[in-house]
């Protein structure tokens, strides 16, 4: 009966105990994760600003182990629990098995933890799986580390013996008086070993190292790496002065060849490079070419001096990787964007060609020598210009997926900015251009006619997508929009002229003693005798109004070349004035009522005696 108590009161103990095990162990792990994804967020909340991408990523990739060596610890935990356990709930199990068993659950958990190394100068000298108080497996791998180094750099320790002091829980490596890192019961779980065994183990490995770095850090060492950072520092500092001295001799060439050999380039009658520029454009060269011969002297430089103490060797590295990332970088990006580059190239050729095709089709109807029914000579250059445009804006459609940086939000964003800007503040200019566009298309004028827009008179002598200029006789040059055109009468005298032949007309007055059919013949004869006048059609006269006291003539004629249209009105003025005198006719509207005398250079003196023998009658 006593025995059935006692077994019952075990299995008692033994199921509150596993109850408290495992709510033990998930609370644990609860407090841990929680732990680790609250530090995680801080991290992250602080040094998001601050961070680069590469180091993020190394933050969260150790921040990942970590937390798995707190799973598999907690994971161990639980299998030194379980392993209590059994041993509480029978002392006469098989140790063997349950050693067994023990080991094959560390073995899967080691299959899946990759520990963390303890690296000195690229070697590594053990693995750590688990924390020790409060340290975490990252950072005992780094205060070894740190405690390696300072003693073998540390020229007051005197002694070298590595030995290990046992303690209940630890086995401590020591240096002299200092503890290098403690081995627990843990790690020696994990490398299924005893504590005192896996300490031994670890002491030569330690002795070995720090005899090491004793040896590199040794008087004569330094004194070799001092002599040999002065001896890069005085060959950096002969090749400088060399570098100069060549570059200087260089320069004196250049000046040379500059005022002996060098000629003018010129393209045509435009000298597009004299003698002076182009030994500028090479000094420069020079300069630049000398500025990039001395950082790449500098960029090996540094980093060979950084690399010759070891306590900057790291940042050696660093410094010449600062270098050779970006070159690396940019050649990658080049190897990577050919392909896009043939792309771009191939569709640069195709338009290229296919304008130039329609190019020769243009100039061909320019010349007129391929003609289309119902398509103007004048309007094959427009179109040309139109078809090209059109084509060059496709070209850059289908280019600009290719571009580097296309798809970046700055690239977009510039593009963006620009065609707001391009719509907002072309309004004027696009209705100029549509204006220009239909100008050309209407034939209103060509280049060279002579026309005359409201107030505005003279030859076309321009036409762009925006503006149309004129000069007027007086040798003015007039700038109108061609908003301005589209919205305003347009008179072509070149045209009418060369079609049908431009009349021109003037109007005279005579007095009602002057027989009309006497003032036809006058009008008429000096109309044939003005130069550029034609004699088919004849020219004619029409009577425009009576006045009271005069007839109002209009003399009308036709020209072929309007553009010497005030000339032709200069002369045909000057028939009429002479023709006048020959007939002895007054070219004056008889509006006074007094006798006046006659001017004899104006009135003939045939002419006054008839008119006093009228008067006297």
């Amino acid at each position: 009966m006593r025995g059935h108590i006692q077994t019952l009161i075990f299995f008692i103990i033994f199921f509150f105990s596993t109850i408290s095990i495992s709510a033990q162990l998930k609370n644990k792990a609860k407090e841990a994760l929680n732990n680790i994804v609250n530090e995680k967020e801080k991290i992250d909340t602080v040094k998001s600003d601050t961070l680069s991408r590469k180091e993020k990523q190394i933050q969260d990739s150790i921040q990942i182990q970590e937390m798995m060596l707190q799973i598999q610890e907690m994971k161990l935990n639980e299998i030194i629990l379980r392993t209590e356990l059994e041993a509480a709930q029978s002392n006469s199990t098989n140790d063997s098995l349950r050693k067994a068993a023990q080991r094959q659950r560390i073995d899967s958990l080691r299959a899946l933890t990759p520990g963390v190394p303890v690296i000195i100068n690229n070697d590594t000298l053990l693995v750590l799986y688990t924390k020790k108080g409060g340290l975490t497996a990252h950072n005992r791998a780094e205060n070894i580390q740190k405690t390696i180094l300072k003693i073998g750099q540390d020229y007051s320790i005197k002694t070298d013996s590595v030995y290990i002091l046992d303690s209940e829980n630890l086995s401590d490596i020591m240096y002299g008086d200092k503890v290098i890192f403690s081995v627990t019961d843990q790690d020696a779980l994990w490398h299924n070993m005893p504590r005192n065994e896996l300490a031994q183990r670890y002491v030569p490995i330690v002795a070995k190292k720090i005899a090491e770095l004793k040896k590199e850090h040794n008087i004569l060492r330094v004194a070799k790496r001092i002599g040999l950072f002065i001896l890069v520092i005085i060959i950096q500092l002969f090749l400088w002065k060399g570098t100069n001295y060549l570059f200087r001799k260089l320069r004196r060439k250049i000046v040379w060849v500059m005022h002996n050999k060098l000629k003018s380039i010129t393209i045509k009658d435009y000298e597009f490079l004299d003698t002076r520029k182009q030994g500028r454009i090479l000094l420069f060269l020079s300069k630049i070419l000398q500025y990039a011969i001395i950082l790449v002297q500098l960029a090996i430089t540094i980093p060979i001096l950084f690399s010759i103490f070891p306590q900057t060797e790291t940042l050696a590295m660093k410094l010449f990787l600062y270098v050779l990332d970006p070159v690396k970088m940019i050649f990658t990006s080049i190897i990577k964007y050919i392909p896009n580059l043939f792309i771009i190239v191939v569709i640069y050729f195709c338009i290229k060609y296919l304008i130039k095709s329609i190019q020769y089709i243009a100039n061909e109807i320019a010349n007129e020598k391929l003609k289309i029914n119902g398509f103007y000579p004048d309007w094959a250059q427009p179109t040309f210009n139109i078809i090209r445009f059109l084509l060059y804006v496709f070209m850059i459609a289908m280019i600009y997926p290719y571009l580097p940086g296309s798809d970046s939000g700055v690239f977009q964003g510039i593009s963006v900015f620009v065609g707001l800007i391009v719509s907002l503040g072309s309004s004027s200019a696009i209705a100029n251009i549509i204006a220009g566009l239909v100008i050309t298309y209407m034939r209103p004028f060509k280049i060279g006619d002579r026309i005359k827009l409201e107030k505005t008179e003279g030859h076309v002598i321009e036409k762009t997508p925006f503006v149309t200029r004129i000069r007027t006789p007086k040798n003015e040059i007039i700038t109108i929009p061609n908003a301005s055109i589209m919205s305003s009468n347009t008179i072509n005298y070149s045209q009418s002229a060369k079609e049908y032949g431009l009349i021109i007309h003037t109007s005279v007055s005579f007095g009602y003693e002057v027989p009309w059919k006497q003032v036809h013949e006058l009008l008429i004869a000096a109309a044939k005798n003005t130069p550029g006048v034609m004699q088919h059609p004849k020219p004619f006269v029409l009577e425009i109004e009576l006045h009271d006291y005069y007839t109002l003539y209009q003399i009308n004629a036709y020209i072929k070349n309007a553009d010497r249209l005030a000339q032709i009105y200069s002369d045909l003025h000057q028939q009429i004035q002479d023709k006048s005198n020959e007939a002895g006719i007054e070219l004056m509207s008889p509006h006074y009522f007094a006798h006046r005398e006659a001017n004899p250079t104006v009135m003939p003196p045939e002419y006054l005696k008839k008119k006093n023998e009228n008067l006297k009658e």
